[in-house]
């Protein structure tokens, strides 16, 4: 059975009308950057809960989780209204495949997210821990509109961090934003135009690519990457190249 605690809000940021982030301070077990938790409420007597990847750094205290607002949704509305000072519940101990120690040695490692599943490779790259078994970064976010680049600031402060090793492209899908690419993922790969902006070849002798967000997306590029690139997916009984998380 999992172990709920208590956690109390200490920062609610909005960034558009639908995102925002929750940092929330709990006694939680140590996790692994990658790893989510699930939040709750006691919701009419039951507590409703969804799971949330962690957006800060292993050993930060400031949990921090990334969340978008469905307005029908039984949970998230009430996660948007709240503030610092209010409780939250929180399982201890967090869950999820979806890091580094899954991923076997390449030349140039790609992560590549939409919306709120940026958060994965956020708490990777703040932490820096077993980089060094890559010669190239690369992080795609993937978005609709411009507004919804919410980390973009962090992501430049990281590339500066990682002084070249890291590679930072936006992705834009319903308008068109200088310095992003327009279109969906799987067409950006497709065409070649998502390596050509990067700089960087996406084959089986180098990379390795994870994918997470969207499930639509996830699916369609695994299929692209199989059928075009050659590429598996990875498992630990037979290597591949395509590290996959649905993210809901």
């Amino acid at each position: 059975m999992a172990e709920w605690v208590t956690g109390k809000i200490t920062k609610v940021q909005f960034w558009t009308d639908a995102l925002f982030s929750l940092t929330v301070h709990a006694p939680v077990h140590p996790f692994t950057a990658g790893q989510f938790a699930k939040l709750g409420l006691e919701i009419d007597g039951e507590r409703v809960q969804r799971a949330y990847s962690y957006v800060n750094a292993p050993g930060n205290p400031d949990l921090e989780f990334y969340l978008v607002t469905v307005p029908e949704g039984k949970l998230s509305p009430r996660l948007a209204a709240l503030q610092p000072g209010d409780e939250v519940q929180i399982v201890s101990e967090a869950a999820g495949f979806f890091v580094l120690e899954e991923v076997p040695d390449c030349e140039t490692l790609w992560m590549l997210a939409t919306g709120t599943a940026i958060g994965p490779y956020l708490s990777i790259l703040q932490e820096g821990k077993d980089l060094q078994r890559f010669k190239n970064l690369v992080l795609v976010h993937a978005v609709r509109y411009a507004a919804d680049l919410s980390y973009l600031p962090l992501m430049l402060e990281l590339q500066q961090r990682y002084e070249g090793k890291l590679r930072i492209q936006t992705v834009v899908s319903r308008e068109t934003i200088s310095g992003s690419l327009t279109g969906r993922v799987p067409a950006l790969i497709e065409s070649g135009a998502l390596e050509e902006a990067v700089g960087l070849p996406m084959n089986t002798e180098t990379s390795h690519v994870m994918l997470c967000g969207n499930p639509q997306m996830v699916r369609d590029t695994t299929q692209l990457l199989k059928d075009s690139r050659q590429m598996a997916k990875h498992l630990r009984r037979r290597p591949g190249h395509i590290t996959a998380e649905h993210y809901w």
